[in-house]
C-alpha cells in the first residue's frame, strides 16, 4: 500500500513538474534566439518574492484566479468545458455592483446579499448553456463562447448612463457601492492590504474537495463525467447532473470577481479585470482539478503576472515583460503533453507490475485450487 501511495504521488507531481521544466527550457530558447540572457529574467523575477508589496499583489491576484479555476474544474470533473467563466464572472460583478450601489443594509446582511447575487447571476448565465445542452444537445463549448459575447453586450447596455451607468471622468462606472458592502481586508502596513475575500476563496476550495470526495452528489458527478451511460445504468440522472454541474460552475465563477470588487474598486467599470475565465482554464489544467494543486498554480500564475513588470526596468539590459506571458502559454501546452505522457507511463508501469505478479504466481502454482485462486485474484486486480 505504501508503495502504491508513493507511486500515485509521483504520478500526480510528475506532470506539473515536467510542464514547468519544459516551459522554462523553451522560454530560454526564445530568449537565446532574441540575443538575450536566458537566465537573468528568471533571477530578476525571483528577486521580487522578497518584496512584501509584490507578495500582497500576488496573493490578491491568486485569490481571483483560484475561484475562476475552481469554476472551470467543476466542469472538468463532469467532463464539461465551461469556457463561459469569463462572461459569467463579469456579468455577476456588474450586477453585484449595481445592487450594492442601490441597496444599503447592515454589513452582516449586505455582504451575504451581494455574494448571493453574484452566485445567482453566474449560475443563471451558465445555466442557459446547461439547459441548451440537456434539452437540445448544444455543445457547452459553443454555447458558452456565444454567451461570453452576449454578456459583454449586456454589460455595455446596463452601464449606459440612461440605465445604471455613472460617468467618472473618462470611465463609465456603476457608481460606488455602499460601504456596508465593502469586504474588510487584512492590512499589511505600507505593503498594502490583502483582500479579505481570499479567505472565502480558500473556504470554497475546502468545500469543493468535501463535496466531490465525501458526498453522494460528488460521486455521482464524477461518475457521470467518467461515463454517462454507466452512471445512468446505476440510476444517476445524467442530464440532471450536467445541469447541476453547469449551475455550480457558474455560481463559483460569479464569485471570481468579488475579491477586487468588494475589497478594492467597490464599483464596476470599463477597467474591471477581464480574462480571468480563460486564465482559470490553464490554472485548472496545471493544478489537475485538485484544490491544492490549483492553489499552487494560482500563486505561480499570479506571481508571473506581478513580477514580470520588473523586467521592463532591468539594468543595464531591459527585458520584455511579455516573457512571462510566453511562459504561461508554454505551460498550458506543456501541461497537456506532459499529463498524457505521464498517464501512459503510469499505465504501462501498472501493466508491467501486474504481469510480474501473474508470472510469480504462475511459478509458484503447484496445480492446487488455492494457487489457481491466487492467480485469478492477481489477474482481477
Amino acid at each position: 500500500m505504501k508503495k502504491f501511495d508513493k507511486e500515485r504521488v509521483l504520478l500526480a507531481v510528475a506532470g506539473p513538474v515536467i510542464a514547468l521544466v519544459v516551459a522554462v527550457a523553451l522560454t530560454s530558447v526564445v530568449l537565446l534566439a532574441s540575443g538575450k540572457n536566458p537566465i537573468e529574467p528568471y533571477t530578476l523575477m525571483l528577486e521580487q518574492i522578497s518584496y512584501s508589496d509584490v507578495q500582497v499583489l500576488t496573493i490578491n491576484q491568486a485569490g481571483m484566479y483560484y475561484l475562476a479555476a475552481l469554476a472551470v474544474a467543476v466542469g472538468f470533473r463532469m467532463n464539461l468545458f465551461n469556457i463561459g467563466v469569463d462572461g459569467q464572472y463579469r456579468l455577476a460583478a456588474m450586477t453585484t455592483a449595481v445592487v450594492g450601489a442601490h441597496i444599503a443594509l447592515p454589513a452582516p446582511l449586505q455582504i451575504p446579499l451581494l455574494m448571493l447575487v453574484a452566485m445567482l447571476t453566474g449560475a443563471f448565465w451558465a445555466g442557459i448553456a446547461g439547459i441548451l445542452k440537456t434539452t437540445r444537445g448544444v455543445s457547452e463549448v459553443v454555447a458558452t463562447i456565444m454567451l461570453n459575447a452576449i454578456a459583454t453586450s449586456v454589460i455595455g447596455y446596463m452601464t449606459l448612463t440612461d440605465n445604471f451607468g455613472v460617468p467618472v471622468g473618462n470611465n463609465q462606472t456603476t457608481g460606488e457601492m455602499h460601504k456596508s458592502g465593502w469586504f474588510p481586508g487584512i492590512s499589511m502596513g505600507e505593503s498594502g492590504e490583502i483582500y479579505g475575500f481570499v479567505i472565502i476563496a480558500a473556504l470554497a476550495g475546502v468545500l469543493y474537495w468535501l463535496v466531490l470526495n465525501r458526498t453522494r452528489f460528488g460521486f455521482d458527478l464524477r461518475a457521470t463525467g467518467a461515463s454517462q451511460s454507466a452512471a445512468a445504468a446505476s440510476g444517476v440522472n445524467a442530464k440532471r447532473m450536467v445541469l447541476s454541474a453547469m449551475l455550480i460552475s457558474g455560481a463559483v465563477a460569479g464569485l471570481a470577481g468579488m475579491p477586487i470588487l468588494l475589497g478594492d474598486t467597490h464599483t464596476y467599470s470599463l477597467s474591471f479585470p477581464a480574462g480571468l475565465g480563460f486564465t482559470g482554464i490553464g490554472i485548472a489544467l496545471l493544478g489537475r482539478n485538485n484544490p491544492v494543486g490549483i492553489a499552487f498554480a494560482s500563486l505561480l500564475w499570479a506571481f508571473l503576472d506581478k513580477a514580470s513588470p520588473a523586467l521592463d526596468y532591468a539594468q543595464p539590459v531591459a527585458y520584455d515583460k511579455e516573457i512571462a506571458v510566453i511562459m504561461q502559454g508554454l505551460i498550458v501546452i506543456a501541461v497537456v503533453v506532459s499529463y498524457e505522457a505521464v498517464r501512459r507511463w503510469g499505465l504501462s508501469r501498472q501493466q508491467r507490475r501486474v504481469g510480474e505478479e501473474l508470472a510469480a504466481a504462475a511459478r509458484n502454482d503447484n496445480g492446487t485450487d488455492g494457487n489457481n485462486d491466487t492467480v485469478k485474484e492477481v489477474a482481477a486486480r
